[in-house]
């Protein structure tokens, strides 16, 4: 006679070898570890060419934890692949901004010219969103085509 409490937890057991398994591949599961950031932009971004006719966006993202005298502030460099519309979008962030990032993260170890042994942390975004844009961007005048005049704030 199976009892409701038999019932239940047969069904979980079920439930959780189901989720285990991914009927959509016969691969294992890769390694994969993600980082959500928000902080505001150290830098505006910056396009840099890769190879001959692919670019990327990279910018330096600030975050900062503690309080008063304790406040400290931890720096991440980001690379983003973005095209068309949205890297247009991205290039005109001003620097200052506060801004949200969900990005891959992978450590890199390499040596460097003088034979140290150094690590880095790679970030390429996935997602980009702007909470607010910089505070001094809002007194700057701008022309009829929205670009800041010449000698504004």
């Amino acid at each position: 006679m199976i009892t409701p409490t038999t019932f239940r937890a047969t069904s979980r057991i079920a439930a959780a070898s189901a989720s285990a398994t991914r009927a959509f591949s016969s691969t294992p599961r890769a390694a994969l570890a993600r980082m959500s950031l928000v902080g505001r932009l150290g830098t505006a971004p910056e396009e840099v060419t890769i190879s001959n006719d692919r670019t990327l966006v990279r910018y330096v993202l600030g975050t900062s934890y503690g309080r008063n005298e304790d406040k400290k502030t931890s720096w991440f460099r980001v690379a983003s692949f973005v095209q068309g519309g949205q890297k247009e979008y991205l290039m005109n962030v001003p620097k200052g901004s506060l801004v949200h990032v969900d990005a891959d993260a992978r450590m890199e170890t390499y040596t460097d010219n003088d034979g140290n042994k150094r690590s880095n942390l790679s970030l390429i975004a996935r997602n980009f969103d702007v909470i607010s844009r910089n505070r001094n961007e809002a007194a700057q005048e701008t022309n009829d085509e929205g670009l800041v005049q010449d000698g504004a704030v």
